[in-house]
């Protein structure tokens, strides 16, 4: 009896060996699975040197039209105020190191990027006329590798700046053929490359070292972007005739802080060249403004209109004429949800 009892108890034992190990490690197992892991997390040091919180104004006409009365809401000071909280519409106010490296040369940059908008054309609330002193711009530098470079390769004009059907002209217009490379015509960086359906259509901006700003309008392919550094001859874009145009030339403007001057005034485009390396810039270059002002109140402004198709959506015309929808709205007094009716005359500007 005992010799048959032995061998069932070593059995049972080793069974129940068998059964706790597999208890144990059933328990380890589910464990793991429960166990809950402390999460990675990377540290990153918040970037308020760049204002990212926007708020979306209507545009209430072209940028052209909008240029010279607009006015920011606050004027910054980059170095002393912080940006992270402020809300300036589109505006970037960009904290840099005081010098940053560019070409060989250490070029100051904290007076230069003291407001640095890409996408309003005229962020600096100035008005030319109340100028104390006379401006001396170096517009080139040979010495220091400052060069310059006519807009394009031959500079025929066709409009001069000044006054024009009963409004003010901004800028000189040079003829070209569409797809005909357009320079930079001085060293700087590229602050605006936008789309104006009502005015400029295609354009560039660029901020130059010399203090100056010169836009390119009218562009069937506008190629550098915003922050972009560009030399005196480097490609910024295409010529066509985009935005309100009646055929392919470039609208070329030199503005002071957001105030146009007559880029005659500067240039010799018949010879070719500029008339000399420095330009004086005195409150007197900005009287023509009493004169664009009174041009601007008297004269009539005409409208277009777009005869509204089978399949035409707001969406669709929006895209069409680069207009807004709510403007579109607001200049057909309608809600942006009105079903359009076909053969009904649509206003676009």
């Amino acid at each position: 009896m005992f010799k048959i009892k032995a061998p069932i108890f070593f059995v049972l034992l080793f069974l129940c060996i068998l059964c706790c190990a597999g208890g144990a490690m059933a328990q380890g197992k589910t464990k793991d699975f429960f166990k809950v892991k402390t999460p990675k997390i990377q540290y990153v040091r918040p970037d308020t040197t760049i204002l990212i919180k926007y708020e979306d104004f209507p545009d209430e006409g072209s940028d052209a039209d909008a240029s010279i009365f607009f006015n920011p809401k606050k004027e910054l000071s980059i170095v002393s105020e912080d940006t992270s909280e402020l809300d300036l519409g589109e505006q970037h106010i960009v904290e840099m190191s005081e010098e940053v490296l560019v070409d060989s040369s250490w070029i100051k940059i904290a007076g230069y990027y003291a407001i640095w908008d890409t996408r309003n054309l005229n962020p600096y609330k100035m008005d030319g006329r109340q100028l104390k002193d006379t401006v001396d711009i170096k517009l080139y530098d040979m010495a220091s590798n400052r060069n310059y470079n006519m807009p394009l390769e031959k500079t025929p004009i066709t409009s001069h700046f000044g006054a024009r059907s009963g409004r003010w002209h901004y800028g000189t217009d040079i003829d070209l053929n569409t797809g005909d490379t357009i320079f930079a015509a001085f060293d700087g960086v590229v602050r605006i490359n936008k789309w104006d359906g009502g005015g400029y259509g295609n354009y560039i901006v660029v901020r130059h070292y010399n203090g100056l700003e010169t836009l390119y309008g009218h562009m069937s392919k506008a190629i550098a972007q915003p922050g972009q550094y560009v030399k005196a001859g480097e490609l910024l874009g295409l010529g066509g005739s985009t935005g309100r145009s009646s055929g392919p030339h470039l609208h070329y403007e030199v503005r002071y802080q957001g105030n146009p001057l007559d880029p005659e005034n500067i240039y010799d485009f018949p010879d070719y060249l500029l008339k000399g390396e420095s330009f004086q810039i005195t409150s007197a270059v900005f009287n023509y403004y009493n004169k664009a002002k009174k041009g601007s109140a008297s004269a009539g402004r005409r409208a277009a209109y777009h005869k509204v198709r089978s399949g035409d959506t707001l969406s669709g015309i929006s895209k069409k004429y680069g207009v807004s929808i709510s403007q579109l709205a607001k200049l057909n007094g309608m809600s942006t949800r009105t079903t359009l009716r076909i053969g009904k005359s649509l206003r676009i500007r």
